[in-house]
């Protein structure tokens, strides 16, 4: 397999930043959920510093994820009717968003909160804005909010993958997957498969 992306599917390195980045906010965002049940205590303290290390990595993944995206070209759409095609950009594009709000209003939470940000006990991060409770407990309902929001959008994005694949029986899923094959298809003129 390729590591660029080419006219059939996306290349490997484009997989495993999709993969990566979506495990690792499914994990991320359940741990961050359950974390908040738990009585005070440094397992918590622990918990919490290793929720938003990851949560960091997160941010840093995908933004080596748009940087690859700017550099390796997309695979072009499978055939769609126009109405699909839009909504699956418009999709793309709020996933984006998410992933990117995501892990900076944790972040800004953070820094409202006055608590230090460090990744992995490596290195201190800067703080986003300076304490403020007041407007902590509002950054805190942002970040879950997101999550869930985050959560529907990809709902339908797995929603409409599955469909392609079971329903159409094309290759929008297969060529995303990490160990998918695609199926024959007629390449673009002056391209071979």
């Amino acid at each position: 397999m390729s590591l660029r992306s080419n006219h059939r599917q996306w290349g490997s390195v484009a997989k495993f930043f999709h993969w990566i980045v979506a495990l690792g906010i499914l994990g991320n965002g359940v741990w961050g959920l359950l974390m908040t049940d738990m009585s005070p205590s440094m397992s918590k303290i622990n918990i919490y510093a290793l929720h938003k290390s990851i949560g960091l990595t997160i941010l840093a993944l995908f933004a080596l994820r748009v940087a690859w995206r700017l550099f390796d070209r997309a695979p072009p759409d499978e055939p769609a009717p126009r109405w699909q095609r839009i909504v699956a950009h418009a999709t793309h594009i709020l996933l984006y968003g998410f992933i990117l709000a995501l892990p900076l209003s944790g972040w800004l939470y953070n820094s409202l909160h006055g608590y230090p940000l460090q990744w992995f006990k490596l290195f201190n991060l800067p703080a986003l804005a300076g304490k403020n409770q007041e407007l902590a407990h509002t950054a805190h309902a942002v970040h879950e909010y997101l999550f869930y929001l985050l959560l529907l959008v990809l709902i339908g994005h797995v929603g409409a993958a599955l469909k392609h694949h079971v329903l159409d029986q094309d290759n929008v899923l297969r060529r995303m997957l990490p160990f998918g094959r695609v199926r024959s298809s007629k390449a673009p003129s002056g391209e071979t498969p």
